[in-house]
């Protein structure tokens, strides 16, 4: 700053002035006499002095505060902590160390604000674990009778962000020891505004779930309130599809707690702890009269093999985190991004292998993963619902580092057929997929659709449709092979020519029919064959036209009607889908402008 003053002011009077301005305005200054060019006195900016670090420290307040964190950090009752591990559960604050590591005050261990290592994981920051205080400390009298309902640590549920894998999300996790991790009003408060905060920033969210369902001697205020538990679903509803939602499954959910983990993208259940039902078995007992244990009402072997709601069973809590780790590696952070590619890694086996693999006849099975095993990169393949509609396999895969949704029929199961679950089983996958800009690969080798009364009962023509309809509707790149058998309207379902592929491909193997040689010389030419007296002229008439059908529906007739792109060696067959995958990885594709179809 430049001052000018008299010109009859000595150097003194210069100096001071200098010296009085840069102190009270924090600046340098220079001070001019009279109209001289040269500065009379200068002075420089004050530097600024603060307290030695041991001068001042943590006054009593904070320290009383950081006790009351503590005291939290302990969640409910000892009793009811110590009986977790009978019960083979973590407390829920060293649930949340396995997943995210060491992490300070949330370990129980310290006051430090993040223990992880730098540019590990660990937990970023918490949101309302002083819910439902209300003004109680943990020298009060009340603390040491924790059933009187007045302390109520963090109201049962923990929610904020965190760095998983190198990952930011949002989580939220149940504390069984309050409350069985039942939901009341100020726990649901939170559980929304993550939820709604996951929605602006774009970031997955995990869902460790512990859950009693609502707390219902509490229920006024947010059962039925429009920002009450109710609205868990709504958002739910909002984030599918925005960004993926994770749900592990630590006991038994039931009720309204029983939604959120079949609302979510991924589901895992670990093995003989979790459980999940619209209502326990108590009340199943009093509705029905039916007597039931809560594994079989809704334990993790039912809904990975009869229900389909989970994706993954995991062995214990280790495991399950294994399985998320490995899940994450395959997506992107939200709707609009692609998801992370990898090195490459060569096959499990040699691709030249495949055409020995393939039985030449259409009904002899083999296993379809040991065709993946020569196709996709080495242990890249993730599947998701395994034991349910087993005659599909839903898995991610990377082929070329590129990950990839397989829809692949399984011959070894039933003829590759599919029945009524494969087809929910894959529609859920494909439209999963679509959403999270996964490209697809379609392994074709089934009869069809199964036929029956009691797939009927099973709804397999309305299942059939949610199937066709995400096969029609996915605009992510589209590869399909036909394998072997394409039969009917497995063909269309499974991405056929008509379906909007970026590529049909066939190995010689393939064939593509209204149905297969056997079905159809019985439907055409039963009563022809009938009428042949004799059996050696019969079998010498039947095989001859099965070979006339043959030929009509071979990969070779396809490709000279230009119905297929491409016979592939079965040898090039994983280099042919890399370099598809890749020239067509950012492909444009749209849908008709409407609202939304109507067939989910």
């Amino acid at each position: 700053m430049k001052v000018r003053i008299g010109a009859d002011a000595s150097d003194e009077e210069a100096s001071a002035i200098a010296s009085a301005l840069a102190q009270h305005l924090g600046s340098a200054v220079e001070v001019y006499a009279g109209g001289a060019d040269a500065p009379a006195a200068t002075a420089d900016a004050p530097t600024a002095e603060y307290p030695l670090d041991d001068e001042l420290g943590p006054t009593e307040r904070e320290e009383r505060l950081r006790a009351e964190i503590r005291d939290i950090l302990e969640g409910g009752p000892e009793k009811y902590r110590a009986r977790l591990g009978d019960q083979g559960k973590l407390f829920v604050r060293d649930r949340l160390e396995l997943w995210f590591g060491e992490t300070g005050e949330s370990a129980r261990g310290g006051a430090d604000k993040n223990g992880a290592d730098e540019g590990g994981d660990g937990i970023t920051f918490e949101d309302g674990k002083f819910a439902h205080f209300d003004g109680w400390h943990p020298d009060s009298p009340e603390v040491e009778d924790a059933d009187d309902g007045n302390r109520l640590p963090a109201d049962g549920l923990i929610t904020g962000a965190a760095t998983f894998e190198g990952r930011d999300l949002h989580f939220m996790a149940n504390d069984f020891t309050v409350k069985a991790g039942s939901m009341a009003r100020h726990g649901v408060e939170k559980f929304l505004r993550m939820q709604q905060r996951a929605l602006k920033s774009g970031k997955p969210v995990l869902y460790l779930m512990d859950s009693s369902g609502g707390r219902i001697d509490q229920q006024t205020g947010f059962f039925a309130n429009r920002e009450g538990i109710g609205k868990y679903y709504y958002n739910h509803s909002m984030l599918s599809g925005r960004v993926p939602q994770i749900c592990v499954l630590y006991g038994p959910c039931i009720a309204g707690a029983a939604y959120t983990p079949v609302f979510a993208d991924f589901t895992v259940m670990v093995e003989g702890m979790s459980a999940m039902a619209i209502a326990s078995p108590r009340m199943v007992e009093m509705v029905t009269g039916e007597k039931i244990d809560m594994q079989d009402l809704g334990g993790a072997r039912m809904h990975a093999e009869e229900s389909g709601s989970a994706d993954l069973v995991a062995r214990d809590e280790t495991h399950a985190r294994e399985l998320v780790a490995e899940l994450v590696t395959y997506l992107p952070d939200k709707a609009g991004e692609k998801p992370p590619k990898s090195e490459t890694l060569p096959p499990k086996y040699s691709p030249d292998g495949i055409d020995e693999l393939i039985p030449e006849a259409p009904n002899r099975p083999y296993d379809v993963h040991d065709l993946l095993d020569r196709v996709v990169d080495a242990e890249s393949v993730f599947e998701l619902k395994p034991d349910y509609g087993t005659e599909i396999v839903t898995a991610f895969a990377r082929i070329d580092g590129r990950p990839v949704g397989v829809v692949a029929n399984q011959p070894a199961q039933r003829s590759g057929a599919i029945f009524p679950d494969a087809a929910e089983k894959a529609a859920e996958f494909i439209w999963t997929c679509d959403a999270y800009e996964v490209p697809l690969l379609y392994l074709c080798d089934t009869p069809g659709f199964m036929a029956g009364s009691q797939v009927e009962k099973d709804a397999i023509l309305e299942k059939g449709k949610k199937f066709i309809y995400a096969t029609s509707s996915a605009t992510v790149p589209k590869q399909t092979v036909v394998v072997r058998k394409a039969y009917g309207a497995g063909i269309y379902a499974m991405g056929g020519p008509a379906y909007d592929p970026e590529s049909v491909l066939a190995l010689p193997s393939g064939e593509i029919g209204i149905m297969g040689p056997e079905a159809a010389i019985n439907a055409v030419y039963a009563n022809k064959l009938n009428d042949i007296d004799d059996p050696e002229e019969r079998r010498r008439r039947e095989d001859e036209l099965r070979e006339e059908y043959r030929r009509d529906i071979d990969a070779h007739r396809m490709a000279s009607e230009v119905v297929i792109d491409e016979i592939v060696p079965p040898s090039d067959l994983r280099a042919e889908l890399a370099g598809r995958f890749a020239f067509y990885a950012d492909v444009e594709k749209s849908l008709p402008e409407k609202k939304h179809g109507t067939v989910l």
